[in-house]
């Protein structure tokens, strides 16, 4: 095993030095008079072992780093007014909303040369043409996580999750509304991105029902609580369940049958960022060649990022829990922003699973 996969990614920012990575993770606190501040809002354990002390040492730059456990907490977070972050790290679906909602700033491309890095797919996403306000950052699938010698059959389906007592007590789920019911409506054969609210109450019932056989729902770290053996089967993000299937060889991942979401976290500038010149050296530092692909090797998620792929080796690139194949492909949906009522109709439909 490389030595680097020794300790796990969530814990090497408190196992460590902060100081020797150059950044901090004291209690945020809003410095805009400094001229060589970053304050970095981010998913817990998605940044590489040296992508933000290597950025330091070429520019000067110290990152501060808060942690968010969805893209719910995220939103919720700036919808008041920014605190003070430079850079956060929205999915698609939030990407859209926060654009309508007035929440970010356009990115200046003429500042960003490492744009011609970027796979021409991802230049202009439905959720941002033309990539206005975001720059793509990782891309990815959600799945079962799963540990093989506790199963007795691969986990091929949602209902081992959403409607089954097979593994009673023994499951988590993600706590993110938008991402579960989505994934319920797939189950249930609709369009993750139904805008019938009859397709909304069938989730409803069906994950109140399920809800008996459910551990939790996690707040992105099924992959912790599937290492220390507190779940059997976890629904994570594809690349968490790949960080850990290269610590421990007994944990697997698949997509389901029925199909699943595919996903990308982006890159964005919130309005009224302090520091807007060094989230536009940050972003450019983050889509050169080496920095993406140590970055990419890191955190095992899939690189929209060309150059670095490139310079990946094919245990990365060939590997299915990381880039899916054409017929998963083929079953799964990008989700798309569904305007404010069908919103708090999933916001409605969430609170009345979590009261049941």
């Amino acid at each position: 095993m490389n030595n680097k996969y020794q300790i796990t990614r969530r814990n090497f920012l408190t196992g460590t030095s902060a100081v020797a990575f150059g950044i901090t993770l004291n209690p945020f606190k809003i410095n805009a008079n400094s001229l060589n501040d970053l304050n970095f809002y981010n998913w817990d354990d998605y940044i590489g072992e040296n992508t933000l002390s290597n950025f330091a040492d070429q520019t000067g730059i110290t990152t501060k780093m808060d942690f968010f456990a969805d893209n719910d907490e995220l939103f919720s977070k700036l919808r008041e007014g920014n605190p003070g972050y430079d850079i956060i790290v929205p999915s698609d679906i939030y990407v859209e909303k926060m654009i309508k909602a007035n929440m970010l700033d356009r990115i200046d491309h003429e500042k960003i040369s490492n744009m011609n890095n970027i796979d021409k797919n991802f230049l202009n996403p439905v959720f941002d043409p033309n990539r206005g306000y975001s720059i793509p950052y990782m891309w990815g699938t959600v799945g079962i996580g799963y540990n093989m010698s506790r199963v007795e059959e691969r986990p091929n389906s949602w209902s081992y999750l959403y409607q089954s007592g097979k593994y009673s007590t023994n499951i988590s789920l993600l706590s993110e509304a938008t991402t579960v019911i989505a994934i319920g409506l797939k189950y249930l054969g609709h369009s993750l991105n139904s805008m019938n609210i009859r397709d909304y109450k069938e989730v409803e019932e069906l994950l109140i029902e399920q809800k008996k056989h459910i551990k939790v729902f996690a707040e992105d770290n099924g992959q912790d609580l599937l290492a220390s053996g507190d779940v059997v089967l976890a629904q994570e993000f594809n690349g968490d369940i790949a960080q850990l299937m290269l610590e421990d060889k007994d944990i697997s991942y698949v997509v389901p049958k029925e199909g699943s979401i595919i996903w990308e976290d982006c890159l964005c500038i919130p309005k009224n960022a302090p520091h807007k010149e060094n989230a536009h050296r940050f972003i450019n530092y983050l889509l050169g060649a080496e920095t993406g692909a140590d970055l990419a090797d890191y955190i095992q998620y899939a690189t929209p990022n060309k150059a670095a792929k490139d310079l990946m080796g094919k245990d990365y690139t060939n590997n299915p829990a990381i880039f899916p194949t054409n017929k998963i492909v083929k079953v799964c949906e990008n989700q798309i922003y569904l305007g404010e009522e069908i919103g708090q109709v999933i916001q409605d439909t969430w609170t009345r699973i979590l009261a049941s």
